[in-house]
């Protein structure tokens, strides 16, 4: 195989982990990264940062493959998914399924080194990741799975830190289900009428001309579930003006929304990751002036 053809698969693979597209890891990393520097009482250390990034990165690519390999029929038949290299015949069921597998390796490796709870974690992080693709097929809103997927590694990182999942975990978990769910929903609306076409269920079908009003009480409630988390905390202004900020940005992402446009809605969506990181910030800077 020459050079020239290296780098076509290569380049291939890169579209396929979508590492071209980094939002989903960002998406993936922000809630994680609170629950680390909540578990950590705003000490992370800074191994355990770098193994959580990087696994993050790793399952993100991974669950992007396993997500093409189950869509790989649909995403022919939607505008926006039709020249993804499985959809496109330019990736082999084979090879994707090697990649897949690589990066799952990888991420294990990475857990390997913390503690036994955490590595037994892992294993429910990977059948939410390995699952989440057929919940289209028959949940009404599967965004609410994929908060959770998306979410995992918040009892992940509380049990590596502490060799616990405290209830505190799982609060923090939920208010990222139902930022999942707005943010997602932003998502699908984008692709509604395709979605439709080919049978496959997401909230923004589901709530139908709700879509809009179902994506800001999701927003509230994931601001909400926080608020609670910082008053029993005892967390400082810094925090919850991270939160106000992260309400800020939401009330744009309605105006973005609120007339149904394809490329206002998936805009909305890709500025979720200011949202994620308007309240890492409060959390980063609420320690300090506790």
């Amino acid at each position: 195989m020459n050079l020239a053809r290296i780098k076509e698969r290569l380049t291939l693979y890169e579209r396929l982990m979508r590492l071209d597209k980094p939002i989903g890891t960002l998406l993936l990393l922000w809630p994680t990264l609170w629950a680390l520097w909540i578990a950590s009482d705003g000490r992370p250390e800074w191994m355990m940062i770098w193994i959580f990034s990087l696994g993050t990165l790793l399952m993100r690519s991974a669950g992007c493959v396993m997500n093409d390999l189950a869509d790989r029929n649909f995403d022919a038949h939607v505008k926006r998914t039709k020249d993804r290299p499985l959809a496109a015949a330019l990736v082999s069921v084979k090879e994707a399924l090697w990649l897949a597998a690589v990066l799952t390796l990888a991420a294990f490796c990475l857990v390997l080194v913390l503690n036994w709870l955490t590595i037994a974690l892992s294993f429910v992080a990977l059948g939410l990741a390995g699952t989440y693709p057929f919940t289209k097929r028959f949940l009404a809103m599967p965004q609410a799975y994929l908060g959770v997927a998306f979410g995992f590694g918040i009892p992940m990182a509380f049990a590596a830190v502490g060799d616990d999942v405290p209830a505190l975990a799982w609060w923090l978990l939920l208010a990222n289900i139902f930022w999942a769910i707005a943010y997602d929903t932003e998502y699908a609306m984008v692709d509604r009428d395709d979605d439709i076409n080919i049978g496959i269920k997401t909230a923004a079908i589901t709530l139908g001309r709700f879509d809009v009003a179902g994506v800001m009480l999701c927003y509230a409630a994931m601001l909400a579930v926080l608020a609670l988390i910082g008053r029993s905390l005892d967390f400082g202004v810094f925090y919850f003006l991270g939160l106000g900020a992260a309400g800020l940005l939401m009330l744009y992402h309605y105006a973005l929304i609120r007339e149904r446009r394809r490329e206002a809605c998936f805009k909305a969506f890709l500025h979720n990751n200011w949202v994620g990181a308007a309240i890492f910030a409060g959390i980063v800077a609420n320690y300090p002036w506790r």
